[in-house]
């Protein structure tokens, strides 16, 4: 798989299984779509970092703006009621986390301001939810209905080898089973975080290394689907940790940045992956377009299920 320039050959033997990809809509040059969240009648709602803005996109294909936000947004994910939770800053810089109603009104459910980089968030168990905060190095646990909120685990594999890097470290959170995954995209690392009984994290161990990942998904026999971002590509690691590429820059995947899998019947094999066209490592040729890309990962007689 091509390295860009300047970077670690991390996926230079990686083996390149290709799958069907269409793209589902273009946005200018200089989006950086960051998150996606998708409903169970299959709209899709993705965050446009910089403009703090939810984009909806129905069975049309058009994207609408669905709510606008005085500041920057990042992640996204559904209550069980409908509802969106959103994080990001408001505009004093305020690490912030805001509640989305089905009807675009935006109410700002918590501000954090002990928070340095809050980022994505995925549910845990009844009102519960964990967001990582990038350069704190931790993550948080959101009881979304009491609206409070607690650091549920800091550790150095969440975290940055130094306070002066970039790029994110914990970044991408999902469960699968009793386990919390969680991408440090810095240190190019997936970490298993074991959820005990009683809610609380156990150990965090490494699960795959030398692995550039951003945002991910798991299908139900635990496959996971990861966007490498600056790699411009999307991978599968297998639960004994077998990387191959699946999609690449020719795909649409220039920048990618996150994915989820569609929820309706007929649909559950599809992954659909937002990109910020390059924005933070431009490809030779300059920044592209951001993008929605749907990938057609789907196995005979193994039907997908979103994570």
């Amino acid at each position: 798989m091509p390295t860009p320039a300047g970077l670690p050959p991390i996926f230079e033997n990686t083996p390149v299984d290709l799958v069907p990809s269409q793209q589902i809509a273009a946005f200018p040059m200089n989006t950086f779509l960051e998150s996606i969240a998708i409903a169970s009648d299959n709209t899709l709602f993705i965050t446009n970092h910089f403009e703090g803005k939810v984009i909806r996109i129905g069975a049309d294909k058009i994207p609408v703006i669905h709510v606008e936000v005085s500041g920057k947004a990042t992640g996204l994910a559904f209550t069980p009621d409908g509802n969106l939770l959103l994080t990001g800053w408001d505009e004093q810089g305020t690490s912030t986390i805001f509640k989305i109603s089905p009807q675009g009104v935006v109410d700002t459910l918590l501000s954090v301001p002990e928070a340095m980089f809050l980022n994505g968030l995925t549910h845990l168990t009844g009102d519960y939810y964990l967001i990582a905060d990038s350069y704190r190095g931790a993550i948080w646990e959101l009881n979304a209905r009491q609206k409070t909120i607690r650091i549920w685990l800091e550790h150095p594999l969440l975290a940055r080898t130094s306070p002066d890097q970039e790029f994110p470290a914990v970044n991408g959170l999902k469960r699968f089973d009793d386990v919390l995954y969680a991408s440090n995209t810095q240190k190019q690392q997936l970490v298993r975080i074991p959820i005990q009984a009683n809610r609380q994290p156990g150990e965090p161990e490494i699960f795959v290394s030398q692995v550039n990942i951003d945002d991910f998904a798991f299908d139900r026999v635990g496959n996971l689907y990861g966007t490498t971002h600056i790699y411009n590509s999307v991978v599968k690691i297998t639960p004994d940790g077998k990387v191959s590429a699946i999609a690449q820059a020719e795909q649409g995947m220039t920048g990618s940045t996150a994915l989820a899998f569609g929820r309706v019947e007929g649909d559950r094999t599809g992954i659909y992956v937002v990109t910020n066209g390059g924005m933070s490592l431009p490809l030779p040729t300059g920044i592209a377009p951001a993008q929605v890309v749907r990938l057609e990962v789907g196995i005979e007689g193994l039907p997908l299920i979103s994570c």
